[in-house]
């Protein structure tokens, strides 16, 4: 339950079920780090199963005792690893799974792929599988005919008591007229070098912005040593922030540049608050992002195409605003929370009734 996407997926959908009466359900956790504390007051069973080493069998055993005693109609798996430790306990007692691992859209599709040869080893025991894009149950290669999707679900409640930007420009001693963000971990999937290249190359030609960097380890050694002696005036690393709706919303356009995506919590994000994306075209990012209309796709590791597309949007207000209020519209109609709980709630109805 750390910072990210598949961690926010399921604490808003863990949220929404606690406020239905006929379902009752505890959480199993392989570390003590809960990011989102809004699970802790919610009320429910928490265990913690924590690895002694990388390969420990006593975690089977953990598993095993918990649906033992628990007796669950379903077990929802949400990792990778987890798929590994609850699939053959779900076999033994008879218990219905839900293998939801696909929360990505690996280039990489070979038994060498860790992910990937997980999911080889546990589909074919699995009764459903959930993936949140069109593109990630390619990408592992899920049964057609036992897989389906369930977009990230925005909760719009967590924009209702949002910081005023002029306070958050404040705090970050912004002001510069313009704002362009990124939300993402500093990690080898996010493609931050190609983000604050763009970046320096806009400020070659214009100096009325400043470029945020938010995430885990944005604010690491590594990353500031992209803009150290080049415009760092212009850049705020940030590092990992709890109220990310605060800062999108001090942004003109949200960015996500990377290399391959799922469906993206930050883009969401960006959308639900009416920033205009500009976004690396390829997996799930398509199938949010309408290009031209809610926001903008580019080519994968092209800083020039990004700066380009940066600067064209700073330059038109009215295209902004215009693919901000699309963009909102989109979230509203298709990446809803509501919309997202109740296909889970269907998908575990429909589970039941065979």
């Amino acid at each position: 339950m750390t910072a990210g996407g598949k961690e926010r997926r399921l604490t808003e959908l863990m949220k929404s079920l606690k406020s239905k009466p006929d379902i009752q359900f505890e959480l199993a956790l392989m570390t003590h780090d809960i990011h989102y504390k809004e699970v802790l007051e919610l009320g429910i069973g928490i265990h913690f199963f924590i690895r002694k080493r990388k390969k420990d069998p006593s975690v089977f055993t953990s598993f095993y005792r918990l649906c033992k005693n628990y007796k669950p109609d379903i077990v929802h798996c949400w990792d990778t690893m987890t798929a590994v430790y609850i699939t053959p306990i779900c076999k033994l007692l008879n218990i219905k799974l839900v293998n939801g691992m696909v929360v990505d859209s690996p280039q990489k599709q070979n038994i060498f792929f860790q992910p990937y040869l997980r999911a080889r080893l546990t589909f074919p025991f699995a009764d459903v599988i959930i993936g949140n894009s069109n593109a990630g149950l390619r990408a592992y290669k899920a049964p057609r005919k036992k897989s389906i999707i369930i977009y990230n679900g925005f909760d719009f409640e967590r924009i209702r008591n949002i910081i005023p930007e002029e306070i958050i420009r404040k705090q970050l001693n912004i002001t510069s007229k313009y704002v362009v963000g990124m939300v993402a971990t500093f990690s080898e999937y996010k493609d931050y070098p190609t983000y604050f290249q763009a970046a320096h190359k806009v400020l070659n030609r214009r100096s009325d912005i400043t470029f945020l960097a938010i995430g885990k380890n944005t604010d690491s050694t590594l990353s500031k040593s992209y803009i150290e002696g080049r415009d760092s005036d212009h850049f705020r690393l940030i590092g990992k922030q709890s109220d990310i709706e605060s800062l999108v919303n001090s942004m003109n356009i949200g960015v996500l540049s990377t290399f391959t995506e799922g469906i993206s919590n930050s883009i969401l994000e960006y959308m639900a608050l009416g920033k205009p994306v500009i976004a690396t075209s390829g997996g799930g990012t398509d199938e949010i992002v309408e290009d031209q209309r809610t926001g903008l796709l580019v080519s994968a590791s092209n800083p020039d195409e990004l700066a380009e597309k940066i600067e064209l949007l700073l330059d038109n207000p009215q295209l902004r605003a215009r693919m901000g209020e699309l963009g909102k519209e989109r979230i509203h109609k298709l990446f809803s929370i509501e919309v997202m709980t109740g296909k889970y709630l269907d998908a575990y109805k429909e589970l039941l009734s065979k």
